[in-house]
């Protein structure tokens, strides 16, 4: 009985070792903004769409992120999800805000990348290059890993409308 508790802890502990690597993000830095945690999702065949998130600090004045761009894809735009009513929205957004001496959140459900009409699936355990402009600090190179798929209601599926 105490080697099944052994084997099923030791499997666990490397299972999650496993995971962690695929979680484990590429940081970045221009000027005085640093980019951190940043990653994108795997795509099915067929998906023309994906999100990219990270977080972006700046230790400086006040900037905007105002355009991204990314080989592995037709475009890159800039997103927001909100809520109108009962209906998950989402838009194209002209800049991202990034505060004077604070951070902002790309996530899933809020700020984000959309990677638009990608020319092949995005395989978990790849680097995506994503260059990032800011307004202010110019333009930095994140290399996003791509993670394995998770809950795909809780990124870009669901009922929303575009």
């Amino acid at each position: 009985m105490k080697r099944n508790t052994l084997l099923n802890a030791l499997l666990a502990t490397v299972v999650g070792l496993g995971l962690a690597a695929t979680v484990q993000a590429q940081n970045a830095k221009v000027g005085s903004v640093q980019i951190e945690n940043a990653y994108t999702r795997a795509t099915v065949p067929g998906q023309q769409v994906a999100g990219g998130f990270m977080k972006i600090e700046n230790k400086g004045a006040a900037d905007q992120l105002i355009s991204a761009s990314s080989p592995v894809s037709g475009e890159v735009q800039l997103h927001e999800m909100a809520m109108e009513g009962n209906v998950m929205k989402m838009r194209q957004v002209k800049d991202i805000p990034v505060p004077a001496g604070g951070a902002v959140e790309l996530k899933p459900g809020g700020l984000h990348l959309m990677f638009m009409n990608i020319k092949a699936p995005l395989a978990a355990g790849e680097t995506v290059p994503v260059k990032l402009k800011f307004a202010k600090a110019g333009e930095v190179e994140v290399k996003m890993p791509v993670n394995a798929m998770g809950n795909p209601a809780g990124g870009h599926g669901g009922a929303m409308k575009h």
